[in-house]
């Protein structure tokens, strides 16, 4: 496994091992132990998965309080253009994002921890977008923050057609709006 560095030190790319072979691959995609020694300590509880078309955006989302959430997501199937931007109170980085691709073809996975809005477009039609949370969902801790608010200076892949977004997000406010995380 490699872990890669990022503009924001507390944000990670993971490269797991992929073992290939005639039959396909074998690759390991978590393991507590290995993922603690590269930095990434969090005690996942829940996981979840969405399946998506192209241009699905899902997103920015994280969080609040106690229910705060850090997440290892990865593409189980297809491809999709995932963010994370910092938004702790104080933080040097605030309002600055990083961005990777995650295919099911790089086997790539982004660690997103808590104190970060996260969200993703999707490039292909079936794209099965899986993650890990160390933390159980609660509805009344959810947040947002509109995916295009110029202060966060987003360059989203062009798809050439208008992002899909669920009616919660298009209500999200920009950056100065929000409440900055505090953890």
């Amino acid at each position: 496994m490699e872990v890669l560095a990022t503009e924001i030190p507390d944000v990670k790319v993971v490269v797991p091992d992929f073992h290939r072979d005639a039959r396909g691959y074998f690759a390991e995609t978590y393991n507590e132990e290995r993922y603690v020694r590269a930095g990434i300590a969090a005690k996942f509880v829940q996981d979840n998965e969405s399946l998506s078309s192209r241009g699905v955006l899902r997103g920015l989302h994280w969080q609040a309080g106690e229910h705060a959430q850090a997440k290892l997501v990865r593409v189980v199937r297809g491809a999709v253009w995932d963010v994370a931007v910092d938004i702790r109170r104080g933080s040097p980085t605030f309002g600055r994002h990083v961005a990777c691709e995650l295919t099911a073809a790089n086997g790539r996975q982004f660690y997103v921890p808590r104190g970060f809005a996260h969200g993703f477009v999707v490039l292909e039609d079936d794209t099965l977008f899986s993650y890990k949370c160390d933390n159980l969902y609660c509805r009344e801790s959810e947040r947002g923050m509109r995916y295009d608010d110029p202060a966060l200076g987003i360059k989203w892949p062009d798809l050439g057609v208008p992002p899909l977004l669920s009616e919660k997000d298009t209500r999200h406010p920009g950056l100065a709006e929000i409440e900055p995380w505090e953890g």
